[in-house]
């Protein structure tokens, strides 16, 4: 199984497709990664030799931003906004969706299980 940049990539998927499982390497760059370094995409991941796989974490160490750094730089734009307060920073800090989805009836992913309220609903008010 080839390692590349700390990740296990799929050794029985086609080269391009293998690639696509390191952060920050998606469809497009995966296919330029081959063609820089003239490797066939539609070859297996398990017939890359020892040279070839140093090669490839070479370039993508050298020309773009993968794994760890990329991560790294996630978090601190993340922590950027919280620090300055502005409403991304704050939707990021209370869990909840940043881009605009309505959160009444959707966002449990984000929001997580549902917290019941108790007397919420059905109670009448005596007047």
């Amino acid at each position: 199984m080839p390692r590349i940049q700390g990740v296990d990539i799929p050794p029985k998927k086609l080269l391009h497709i293998s690639l696509r499982y390191i952060r920050g390497i998606g469809p497009t760059t995966s296919l330029e990664v081959c063609e820089k370094l003239k490797l066939d995409p539609m070859r297996r991941a398990d017939t890359l030799t020892d040279k070839e796989i140093a090669e490839i974490a070479a370039l993508l160490d050298k020309e773009y931003l993968v794994e760890g750094p990329l991560r790294r730089m996630e978090a601190a734009n993340i922590a950027r906004l919280k620090e300055i307060k502005c409403y991304r920073g704050e939707r990021h800090r209370k869990n909840l969706p940043v881009r605009g989805q309505r959160t009444k009836t959707n966002a449990r992913t984000r929001k997580g299980p549902r917290k019941t309220v108790a007397g919420k609903k059905g109670v009448k008010d005596l007047r």
